[in-house]
């Protein structure tokens, strides 16, 4: 598409002295000229083409002068349209109250004609420059709007909890936080059947899109394989075969999954490099699961994920939380760690889950004091009733 150019002047011979001198770029399809003979002339024109972006502007002019013209293209806040002011070289002040109020440069009468093509090519420049920020812009604006809707996605497909699901035998909580958008870290849980559930938390590696699409197979992946009610580490084990052949730029994803007998207590779980869970004993006492020596899903092949069990007591609490708890940081770049988590959680003695969940991040929040959050926080808590 031509530069399209409106020449703005109340001097007839200026027209032809133009299109003379830019005969061979009107040829060929690069400028395209417009002219106008005072600023209320000018106006219309713009109505008529609303694609001009270089106006080339005397300032002294019957009806509505350049100076007017320039305020009112300023209202019109284009910063793609460029506007030369064109007077008489002793007019220095009018000149100087146009450069002033916005416009992009100026020639002097009588117009060299090789300084105002050069003068034209710069406009150019910055009008290019100003197109391309502009699809930028809208790009990121559409990349937002995917986000926002991701997001949301994201946290729809997590589990709503339904207390009498479980009818009152155990009570359930989790959060999650994504440090983006969107997230790799993500928590489920599922009735196997009348007196099963299965549950994961988990941390995928990276963070942003490419973890939250990771995120949303892994779990699609272990929710349909945990359903069946096979064991926890049979269910890994396949799913690390799954995820092993599909993983792009050795993705892998930490996962504690767990099948809980809803009537004794017992769990049976299996651990696949994920932080180790706590139990808030009824006492308040507080109890580390013993470190697992599995490695991560999905990064290696041909694995044999091996699975331990526990038996939560009445009113014991399963705490289970993301690196990005522990390892959340304050300014000075301390990590919360784990020491700071194991002393909160012992002051809570006969929490509920939520209110667990809920003095954690109070915690957390205390100790980072406003810094930026670095990493998703995840937490799932299940108590048993």
């Amino acid at each position: 598409m031509p530069v399209k150019i409106l020449s703005v002047d109340d001097e007839n011979d200026l027209e032809l002295l133009l299109t003379q001198y830019f005969r061979r770029k009107i040829r060929k399809g690069e400028y395209e000229f417009v002219f106008a003979h005072n600023g209320l002339e000018a106006l219309t024109m713009m109505l008529k083409h609303p694609d001009v972006e270089i106006i080339l502007s005397d300032i002294n002019m019957p009806e509505m002068d350049g100076l007017t013209l320039l305020a009112k293209i300023n209202e019109m806040r284009n910063p793609a349209l460029k506007v030369i002011m064109v007077s008489a070289y002793g007019d220095m002040g009018n000149i100087r109250q146009a450069m002033n109020n916005g416009a992009f440069d100026f020639a002097t009468k009588p117009i060299d004609l090789d300084d105002l093509s050069v003068t034209i090519e710069k406009a150019i420049e910055q009008i290019n420059y100003v197109h391309a920020m502009q699809v930028e812009h809208q790009q990121l604006e559409s990349l937002k709007s995917d986000l926002a809707v991701a997001s949301d996605i994201q946290q729809a497909i997590l589990p709503r909890i339904n207390p009498s699901e479980f009818q009152d035998r155990i009570e359930i909580a989790a959060l999650m936080n994504p440090a983006k958008d969107v997230g790799g870290d993500f928590y489920d849980f599922f009735l196997i059947d009348d007196t099963h559930m299965g549950f994961t938390i988990a941390d995928v590696s990276g963070k942003g899109i490419p973890a939250a699409i990771f995120m949303a197979v892994s779990r699609t992946l272990i929710r349909a394989t945990g359903i069946r009610g096979v064991k926890p580490s049979e269910c890994l084990n396949y799913v690390n075969k799954l995820l092993v052949q599909e993983s792009v730029d050795c993705m892998f994803v930490t996962v504690f999954y767990g099948i809980m007998d809803l009537q004794s207590g017992e769990i049976v779980y299996c651990n696949a490099g994920h932080n180790p869970p706590y139990i808030l004993k009824n006492d308040g006492h507080v109890a580390e699961l013993p470190s697992s020596a599995n490695p991560m899903v999905g990064a290696i092949g041909e694995l044999t994920f091996e699975q331990s069990a526990v038996t939560l007591g009445k009113g014991d609490t399963l705490v289970m939380f993301t690196d990005g708890v522990t390892e959340a940081m304050n300014s000075a770049l301390e990590e919360y760690g784990e020491q700071r988590l194991v002393a909160a959680l012992g002051t809570m003695k006969q929490y509920s889950c939520s209110d667990i969940i809920d003095g954690v991040k109070a915690s957390v929040a205390a100790f980072v004091e406003g810094a930026e959050q670095s990493d998703d926080m995840t937490m799932l808590t299940i108590k048993k009733l």
